[in-house]
Parts: structure tokens; sequence; C-alpha cells
């Protein structure tokens, strides 16, 4: 395994979970969390750029995404829980790989909070969010989902929507709600969350299957002529 991919599995997998721990049993800040939260993620991202030096405007392509990110969300504001920013997300890590898909979804949460609000719920979805881009990321490497037609990339989006960003999404309501849950006490939390989790699944979906081709014959032309990430 490659010092890249060991330090993207100790900040994204090992790290950021055990900061958002350390936020629920310490009571810290969710806006100190946050600002460690993206120094976190920005750590693998900036690896990438090892063996190379950057240009600007490779940075500015994922502050772009990020944007386009931020405004999905804020289209559909009126409508709960159904939402296109995962599928967003997700084709920024089918693009530009595990760490720059991680870096986009875990400031896709953090800015767009400051419309919709900020709270305990942040490092959560900064940190689930950002696993939606990573797995993306991780799939389009290994040739699993790119390149094969939308109908895997919906796929995998709905699957990671459901079985990721949801139950993590729920974990942050469970111990925000409850001083001392338990298996009894914590279960209604995610059957409640569930149709909220289809919805939002069901939203991705149809995000990757209508903007995914497109938007990645767009990125990989970028990608190509700059060399960018990995």
């Amino acid at each position: 395994m490659s010092k890249k991919s060991l330090i993207t599995i100790l900040t994204t997998l090992i790290l950021a979970p055990a900061l958002i721990v350390l936020t629920w049993k310490f009571n810290i800040h969710y806006y100190i969390t946050g600002t460690l939260m993206v120094i976190l993620c920005m750590i693998p991202f900036f690896i990438s750029f090892e063996d190379r030096k950057p240009e600007a405007r490779e940075l500015v392509v994922i502050a772009v995404l990020v944007a386009l990110s931020v405004a999905s969300r804020a289209a559909f504001i009126a409508v709960p829980m159904f939402k296109p920013v995962i599928g967003m997300i997700m084709i920024a890590g089918f693009a530009f790989g595990s760490q720059a898909g991680f870096l986009t979804g875990a400031m896709t949460a953090l800015i767009s909070n400051f419309i919709f609000g900020q709270g305990a719920w942040t490092p959560w979805q900064m940190f689930s969010w950002g696993l939606s881009g990573l797995i993306a990321g991780f799939l389009s490497k290994k040739g699993l989902v790119t390149g094969n037609g939308r109908v895997k990339e919906a796929i995998s989006g709905f699957l990671i929507v459901l079985l990721v960003v949801g139950p993590a999404l729920d974990t942050s309501s469970v111990l925000t709600m409850l001083a001392k849950p338990t298996l009894k006490s914590a279960w209604p939390f995610y059957v409640s969350g569930f149709p909220a989790n289809i919805s939002l699944a069901i939203c991705t979906v149809l995000t990757l299957v209508f903007l995914s081709k497109p938007m990645l014959e767009k990125l990989n032309r970028i990608k190509l002529k700059y060399g960018m990430m990995e």
C-alpha cells in the first residue's frame, strides 16, 4: 500500500471518526470540530500533490465543485431530505479521486450549513458526506463504476446513502438527543430515519443518472489537460 493511501486511511477513517467521538464525549464546540475536520481532510488532498507542483487553477476546480454542491443543496431548501448534494459530491470523487472527494464532501457540509444552520450534527455531516466522495473515488480508481455506465454509478450512490451517509446521520441524532443511548432507546431513531434516507438515496440516484455523464466528460477533459489529482 502506498504512503498516500495509508495517510488517507489514517486521516479519514481513523482520525476523523476519533475527532467526532471526542466532540461528543467532551462537548467540544462544533465550530472547533469543523475546523479541525477541514484540516484533517486537507492533509491527504495535498499529499496527492507530493510528486509535482500544483497550480492554482487546479484548486479552483475543487472550489467550484464545492460551490456547485452547496448550490445544489440550497436550491432544494424547500424539499426536506430530497437534495442532489450527495450525487454532486460523488461526481467530484469519480473525477478527481478519494482525497478530493472527501474534501469536497466535508467542505460542502460545513459551508452549506451556514445556510441551513450549524450544530452538533455538522461534524457528522462533514464526515459522512466526505465518505461518500471518498468511496466514489475508490470505486472509480478500481474501475468498478466510472466507464461502466450510469446504472452502476446510480446503484453505488443509492447504497452509499443507505448504508453510510444515512446511518451516520441517524447516529448523530442518537448521540445528540440521548444522554445515555442504549440499543432499546436508539433503534427508533434509525427506523424513523429510514424513509428520509430512502428519499435522499433516490435523489442521489436521479442526480447521478442525469448529471454524472455530462459533468464527468467535462471534468475528465480538465483532469487530462492539467494532469490533476489521482
